[in-house]
């Protein structure tokens, strides 16, 4: 269970804590530890402050961050170096935990951290059937369009791009069945545990789990053959070369990336490239007012708008 697979990760005694909160754990977005601070959800997109027993604010200790990071690293901090320099350790059912301490550098580069305080433990949640919004607007006379998803942190971008992976693997009444290759670089999107995905992403999909983005679009193309090609957050010029030439292949794209609208999206070098150059056919741009997911807008290679949603929840 996805509650079981980020509740074993917690401290005994702010698991017991957030067992007295009596929230529904599919509407937990986050849960912040910052040592001698209180304990801190975010809840159906609202903070929360937990309570401890005596109805006080839950102030988390220096030990109990150290607690965790036992139980997130398996007792084996250093064999996650190479996750921790990126700031977050993936577990279990793609569930993020963010970290911030003392940055280790070496030749000008962060190498590791140490003297962790501040811990974010970002849930992921499967939902089902939220893609269903856009499907009319990616298809095009039949056929898959490449398609870029937008938005700031938290709004719901990965969610999304996993139900579209599912539908687009299963097919729907828009499209055929289709075979998806998921370079998974953090494991959020599949959630795999030993090379299995613990998330439904359909019956055509290959997985290729803590893989470098680039290097593993590459891969899959020499070694699987997909039809489409599914990445999350991309956002180096080494990611570009990989669309390019897996465009060039013949395969789909279908990604996400970091911005607040096109506006910001084009102030980026390496985006206002390939929007210029039309590579991408639709872009998906989520907000965050209301709840998160929602569909802001969306629009065409020319960047023409095609729709705009005032209260569409497209994923919660």
């Amino acid at each position: 269970m996805q509650k079981d697979r980020f509740m074993n990760v917690l401290p005994r005694g702010i698991r017991a804590a957030v067992v007295r909160e009596r929230i529904q754990y599919s509407r937990l977005q986050e849960l912040r530890l910052r040592a001698k601070r209180p304990l801190i959800l975010i809840y159906e997109g609202k903070e929360r402050i937990v309570r401890n027993e005596r109805d006080e604010p839950y102030v988390v200790t220096k030990e109990e961050v150290r607690e965790m990071l036992e139980y997130v690293s398996n007792y084996s901090l250093y064999a996650y170096e190479q996750e921790m320099k990126q700031g977050f350790i993936t577990i279990e059912g793609g569930h993020r935990v963010g970290m911030t301490g003392q940055a280790i550098i070496e030749n000008g580069k962060v190498k590791n951290l140490k003297f962790i305080s501040s811990i974010n433990l970002r849930m992921s949640h499967e939902v089902l059937g939220c893609a269903d919004l856009i499907f009319p607007y990616i298809i095009y006379k039949g056929k898959l369009c490449h398609t870029l998803i937008i938005s700031p942190p938290g709004c719901g971008k990965t969610t999304l791009l996993r139900d579209l992976v599912r539908q687009i693997s299963d097919g729907n009444e828009w499209i055929r069945g289709m075979a998806v290759g998921v370079v998974d670089e953090r494991s959020e999107i599949g959630g795999c545990y030993m090379g299995i995905p613990q998330n439904q992403l359909g019956i055509r999909t290959d997985v290729l789990d803590g893989c470098p983005k680039a290097e593993g679009m590459s891969m899959l193309i020499r070694s699987m053959s997909p039809e489409v090609l599914a990445v999350d957050e991309i956002g180096t010029a080494e990611d570009v070369h990989a669309i390019e030439h897996a465009m060039h292949c013949g395969c789909k794209m279908i990604a996400t990336a970091h911005a607040d609208s096109m506006e910001e999206l084009r102030k980026k070098p390496i985006f206002d490239r390939m929007v210029a150059q039309r590579q991408f056919d639709r872009y998906v741009v989520l907000k965050n007012r209301e709840q998160v997911g929602q569909v802001g807008s969306l629009f065409d290679s020319r960047g023409s708008l095609l729709y705009r949603g005032e209260a569409v929840e497209a994923c919660c």
